[in-house]
């Protein structure tokens, strides 16, 4: 028995790779077709290919699957379309994909930013999305086009000119005004770190420093949330985060609680983070946009 065993452990492990794959019988079918020397390990649970360059020849047939598979769903999509089309001044259809461009709308961006495998198209502006999405596309596009129509210069300028000289109007510029001033009240015996990413009332911003100020509770109630009786605040400047300052930031594992919304600022979450990110992303493309409108163009060489 102890020679059993010395030989069985002196045995070389098999050459190959392992791939777990869904139990239909038309993949495993397929899978067979392309690798006939497979075999099915009770012990790994998995199937084995044996071979030296079997996982790179394994990662290759799924990504062709895939592929595959997505090529079938974007047809079933164009289908879909094409027997009831979406019919709006904000969507084309291409060969390709849908296209959408709307006038900017924080609601249609987070509505379009839910629809898997969308893409934003930084060259032409606008929003490309795969035919194997159209059915989340059309659960959402009401809600889309509705904040679009919103949105149209026009229709601001209506709503403008509605309110002007209203309570509401002088409340929607007394924020944007504070808004620009870039502080945040802060509790004077608790304030948060600075220079690091903190989530707010505000959303995710890094706090420069404070000078003592104290914030009027008024102002901390009316712009940015509900100051506590005798709790004393201070003001704290605050900046946006870079990209790559946000990247590197740890989530918090947990929400904020109820004392950490009260005092006015907590560890920032998974999903503030992302929010926080995707707006550093934008602000960086804009930045790029604009340094390439502005940078000069290269003169022509002279003529011999």
């Amino acid at each position: 028995m102890d020679e059993e065993t010395k030989d069985q452990s002196s045995t070389p492990a098999r050459v190959g790779a392992t791939t777990d794959l869904p139990h239909d019988r038309i993949t495993v079918r397929r899978f067979r077709e392309a690798f006939p020397r497979a075999r099915w390990s009770d012990r790994l649970n998995a199937w084995f290919v044996p071979g030296r360059t079997a996982e790179k020849r394994i990662s290759r047939w799924l990504a062709e699957m895939e592929a595959e598979a997505d090529r079938f769903a974007d047809e079933k999509g164009r289908d879909a379309f094409a027997f009831d089309p979406i019919e709006s001044r904000y969507l084309e259809a291409t060969p390709a994909t849908l296209q959408i461009q709307t006038p900017y709308s924080r609601t249609v961006v987070n509505e379009i930013r839910e629809i898997p495998h969308a893409r934003w198209d930084a060259d032409h502006r606008l929003w490309t999305v795969p035919y194997r999405s159209f059915d989340e596309l059309r659960k959402r596009w009401p809600t889309i086009e509705a904040a679009a129509e919103r949105n149209e210069p026009e229709a601001r300028r209506a709503r403008r000119e509605a309110i002007k000289g209203t309570q509401e109007d002088e409340a929607s510029r007394a924020r944007m005004r504070e808004r620009r001033r870039k502080r945040y009240p802060v509790p004077a015996d608790d304030a948060p770190p600075f220079e690091r990413a903190v989530g707010t009332h505000v959303g995710v911003v890094f706090l420069i420093g404070t000078d003592g100020e104290l914030a009027d509770p008024a102002t901390v109630s009316t712009f940015y949330f509900p100051a506590a009786d005798g709790e004393e605040f201070v003001w704290a400047s605050w900046r946006s985060g870079s990209l790559e300052e946000l990247v590197t930031t740890w989530p918090a594992r947990m929400p904020p609680i109820e004392r950490e919304l009260k005092r006015g600022w907590w560890m920032p979450t998974l999903e503030e983070l992302r929010i926080a990110r995707r707006d550093a992303k934008s602000r960086r493309r804009a930045r790029e946009r604009k340094d390439k409108k502005d940078a000069p163009g290269e003169k022509p060489a002279d003529s011999a």
